[in-house]
């Protein structure tokens, strides 16, 4: 009854752990709209409408755009630095009021989203490695591979040309990892927008450009769920025209892209190698702290869902062991991402709330490490020789102090290598979840080298993962021969 008891009281627990985030999350989201505060997804990855600074700060055309217009509205907002895909899918499911990313505005988003007036008119260019002298055309591109990123104008339309000049695509989750695929040679070329193109290569990115005509690419727009927010997007169009009509506007698109007489934006400071490392290692040691909080705080969930499951599987309940393999093979069957996903955008979609997003991250990350603690303690429990059970019910001590007293302990003994093994492998699998924006190490190097298109960063963040995982590996191997010798 005890065991029965302790199981549905953890259950609701987690239940009610769920319920009240949905229901925070509720409230927020009312109180936007009542308090002018809206929740306004963005990708921060696309320089330069929007990218992070070396202080951390949102800038580019679409975040200083969005400053000024809620100025001249008088309302409040909050961004959410999701990635591009993960904020349409925010939007459609009504996690976030509003989205400014260098968003295109097509036939087919119109179906989903309702657009604020075109505040940029862009256009498609092919870019190649600064020293390839021998792409000049598209037909120089038959038999070969072209990056673009996913979900932008340059997706589509090498996609609509692929068949034609004969060469294969290869998507991306963002521009920096599109460049970079052209500077190693893996790629002979990328379509991207003019202003993002031509921003990283006055950043010297390492590309250049290969065709001067721009293709004709759709104008960016605010956007806003079908039928939501009607009163941000009529703010949004008012502040855009007031910024049009006294100048503030070009402004501060030529801040980012140059004058329209030809001249070129002011410059940038250009760093070092080691200087940037220096002066990005703040925000990634902050990723860091997030990483190890998040990991610490999956795996108590997780060790407290393996516990109840991992105990059932052992049961002598034929009911308790099949729900047990249900859950295990449920949340081991389901790759993370897609978990992460349908967390933090499926349910809510489904049920109409929001749910934040450290909330969904490390749910998922729970359910996903509960699964293997299940049977980490369930393989643990059932490799004690069952001789031990029967010597010392033969003993007269019950079943449960059996499993408590002479069980468990030896059990333990065995199950710290999984459970250290585990504990790397969650550590390690926040990382998928910068897939769905959240932000920890290896988000926190995205965002530094989608500022500084500097690829050196990515070593920097192997690097720290390499040696936290190393010191706690070692501490645990210390902890598991004290164990072991006790």
């Amino acid at each position: 009854m005890k065991k029965s008891r302790f199981m549905w009281l953890s259950m609701a627990f987690l239940l009610f752990f769920a319920v009240c985030a949905g229901n925070l999350s509720q409230t927020a989201t009312a109180q936007a709209g009542e308090g002018k505060t809206y929740q306004i997804a963005t990708d921060i990855t696309f320089a330069p409408f929007e990218f992070q600074d070396i202080d951390g700060n949102y800038v580019g055309i679409d975040m200083e755009l969005m400053q000024a217009i809620a100025k001249n509205q008088n309302f409040k907002y909050e961004i959410k630095p999701l990635g591009f895909n993960a904020a349409v899918q925010a939007l459609q499911s009504n996690q976030v009021d509003g989205m400014i990313a260098g968003m295109s505005i097509t036939a087919e988003r119109k179906k989903a989203f309702d657009f604020s007036s075109p505040y940029f008119d862009s256009g498609i260019v092919m870019a190649v490695k600064k020293d390839n002298t021998d792409t000049k055309s598209y037909e120089d591109l038959r038999g070969k591979n072209v990056a673009v990123k996913i979900g932008t104008q340059g997706y589509e339309f090498a996609d609509s040309i692929k068949d034609k000049y004969g060469f294969t695509i290869t998507p991306f989750e963002d521009s920096a990892q599109v460049y970079d695929d052209v500077k190693t040679g893996n790629s002979a070329a990328c379509f991207d927008d003019y202003p993002v193109l031509a921003y990283g290569i006055q950043q010297n990115n390492g590309l250049r450009l290969a065709t001067t005509k721009k293709e004709v690419g759709s104008s960016y727009g605010f956007a806003v769920n079908k039928g939501k927010n009607p009163e941000l997007l009529e703010k949004f169009n008012a502040g855009l025209a007031n910024l049009k009509a006294n100048g503030e506007y070009d402004s501060i698109v030529s801040k980012y892209l140059g004058n329209p007489d030809g001249s070129a934006p002011a410059a940038t400071q250009t760093l070092g190698r080691w200087e940037l490392i220096q002066k990005s290692l703040p925000s990634l040691f902050e990723g860091l702290l997030k990483t190890m909080m998040y990991t610490i705080i999956s795996l108590f969930f997780a060790f407290i869902m393996g516990l109840i499951f991992g105990f059932m599987k052992v049961s002598h309940s034929k009911i308790a062991r099949g729900i047990a393999t249900v859950y295990v093979d449920i949340f081991r069957g389901i790759p993370l991402l897609v978990l992460g996903l349908f967390i933090y955008l499926g349910i809510p979609g489904m049920f109409g709330f929001t749910m934040p997003l450290p909330v969904a991250a490390t749910l998922a990350l729970s359910l996903n490490a509960g699964a293997y603690v299940t049977e980490i303690i369930r393989g643990g429990i059932q490799s004690i020789d069952r001789g031990q059970m029967e010597a010392a019910r033969s003993l007269g001590l019950p079943y449960r102090t059996a499993m408590v007293k002479v069980i468990i302990p030896q059990a333990i003994k065995v199950m710290i290598p999984s459970f250290i093994n585990q504990l790397v492998i969650t550590l390690k699998d926040t990382s998928i979840m910068s897939a769905i924006g959240l932000v920890e190490l290896t988000q926190s190097g995205k965002i530094v080298i989608a500022r500084t298109l500097a690829s050196d960063i990515w070593l920097v963040v192997a690097l720290m993962y390499l040696i936290v995982i190393t010191i706690l590996t070692k501490v645990a191997d210390a902890v598991e021969r004290r164990t072991r010798r006790g």
